[in-house]
């Protein structure tokens, strides 16, 4: 009766993997893989983000700052009040509520000046939250060291942090916040997206044949041989002598292609989850596959030994150790799977569990079988 509760337990639990695979469209073997937008699976040069960094402080804060402990606070709390003319002591200065952050912006290669963009800040110091603070006019720097924006503003933070004499709550981080719109562009990058001759388009996975299928697509949809694939990533594209100078209209087309990419034949996994993904294009060769569990249980038990009332002789405790071996008996299956179905379904016949399913993945992978790559994350 256990063997049999075991098994129908682990056939359930592969139940539940066959249907997040189904979910992730892998249930479709034979059928060709659906079209994807060229946007959606490439990215396109001159097309970019820059980043820009800046050192700040954040004031306001309801004693949750740096302590007397990081004195880099300290030191830029100083500096500042001497630029706006007031001289202090830093041996007075108790920064509980200022803390020492940096500040990040991701700058869209088309900004412009006066353009608002959403600014990132995470404490730099030992502050316990940043709830309630106000960041002060801080330089954001790109990495060519220029000053391409400012950054200022109330913060607002996702989570919150009490604490009392026994007891203490948090939710989420309170060390790190987010200002929308707060950063302001004041230089723009040097860059005429219209002025372009030759554009690039870069695959985000690397195959050749979805690259090959991309040229092919692109010189079809533009009636000529404008498109070329410099390796198995890199598109190389001439701008079509009507779009010149006006390059929006023919990527806002180009970028709507759709292509059905193709992809090498991939095992996924995540050993920390007991999660297993298996791609469409997953085969297995014939195999005799045996799998079975093997339990070793030991318990220890201390018993008291007491001789009778008036009787010579001490209590002493005598340990006592139960030790129980239960092995699963599974016979050898035979495995040949031409279709991921056909994998799952071998898989399913010898009740693996998604823990199994690793184990015997690998094994298959080792002696030959499997013929997909395996990679574990």
């Amino acid at each position: 009766m256990t063997t049999h509760t075991t098994t129908n337990k682990a056939r359930g639990a592969l139940a539940f993997l066959l249907a997040a695979l189904i979910l992730v469209g892998t249930l479709g073997v034979f059928t060709e893989a659906q079209a994807v937008r060229l946007k959606d699976i490439a990215t396109f040069g001159g097309v970019r983000n820059n980043q820009l960094v800046g050192y700040g402080l954040v004031v306001g804060l309801a004693g949750t700052g740096d302590s007397r402990k990081s004195e880099f606070t300290i030191q830029s709390l100083v500096n500042m009040l001497e630029v706006m003319g007031v001289a202090v002591d830093k041996r007075n200065l108790r920064p509980k509520n200022v803390a020492a952050v940096m500040v990040t912006v991701q700058m869209p290669v088309s900004s412009k000046p006066g353009t608002r963009l959403d600014a990132t800040v995470s404490s730099l110091g030992d502050a316990e939250s940043l709830l309630g603070g106000v960041l002060l006019m801080t330089p954001l720097k790109g990495i060519d060291g220029k000053v391409y924006g400012l950054a200022q503003g109330p913060l607002t933070v996702g989570g919150f942090s009490v604490q009392g004499e026994a007891a203490s709550a948090t939710k989420n981080i309170t060390t790190g916040a987010l200002i929308p719109n707060g950063a302001t562009i004041e230089r723009g990058v040097p860059f005429n997206y219209n002025d372009q001759e030759l554009l690039k388009i870069h695959m985000n996975q690397a195959d050749f044949s979805t690259t090959m299928q991309v040229v092919d697509k692109i010189n079809q949809t533009m009636g000529g041989e404008f498109a070329r694939a410099q390796d198995i990533t890199t598109i190389e594209l001439d701008v079509p002598p009507r779009f010149a100078g006006n390059l929006v209209p023919f990527m806002a087309s180009l970028e709507n292609l759709e292509v059905s990419p193709d992809s090498k034949a991939k095992v996924v996994v995540d050993e920390k989850t007991g999660t297993v993904v298996l791609g469409r294009n997953v085969r297995l060769s014939k195999a005799a596959v045996a799998h079975g569990n093997l339990q070793i249980v030991i318990q220890e038990n201390l018993n008291v030994s007491q001789p009778g009332a008036f009787a010579p002789g001490q209590t002493v405790v005598t340990p006592e150790t139960e030790l129980g071996v239960v092995e699963e008996d599974r016979r050898l299956m035979m495995l040949e799977g031409a279709t991921l179905q056909e994998l799952v379904d071998g898989l399913n016949s010898i009740g693996a569990t998604p823990r199994d399913l690793i184990s015997i993945l690998r094994t298959l992978k080792s002696a030959g079988a499997l013929h997909a790559e395996l990679e574990v994350i």
